[in-house]
């Protein structure tokens, strides 16, 4: 019997700073483009005192902490039955950098919210 795609994850292969590509975000507000290179995840819960997965960026250079809250982790898992790899959580931080640079948020911290970790899994398609 095939593996349900409902289950598939994206597994953590390869050394954790090519577990994103680096990308270009262009601005929605003045078309500049920001260049993006993810450096590594970590348990913020630990560093920051915050209950957040932290994940490092830097952005034209520039050091940025995308902090994925702990409670999207656990929603995701009651939710879904699995927990969500390193991996995703990386991907889920890069497309919420993505979202806030294509407006020109530009900051050296983000926190993402529980529901928006829940949003991000689901726009882009981990269950």
């Amino acid at each position: 019997m095939a593996k349900s795609s409902a289950n598939t994850t994206i597994p953590n292969v390869g050394a954790m700073s090519e577990f994103v590509a680096p990308f270009d975000v262009p601005s929605k507000l003045t078309d500049e483009a920001y260049h993006v290179r993810f450096s590594h995840l970590w348990n913020g819960i630990a560093t920051r005192h915050s209950d957040t997965i932290d994940t490092k960026f830097f952005v034209d250079g520039r050091a940025v902490v995308v902090g994925l809250a702990h409670t999207g982790f656990e929603k995701f898992l009651a939710l879904r039955g699995r927990a969500l790899t390193d991996r995703e959580a990386c991907f889920l931080a890069a497309e919420f950098l993505r979202e806030r640079l294509e407006q020109e948020d530009e900051r050296p911290l983000y926190d993402v919210s529980e529901q928006d970790v829940l949003r991000l899994a689901d726009q882009r398609g981990i269950r």
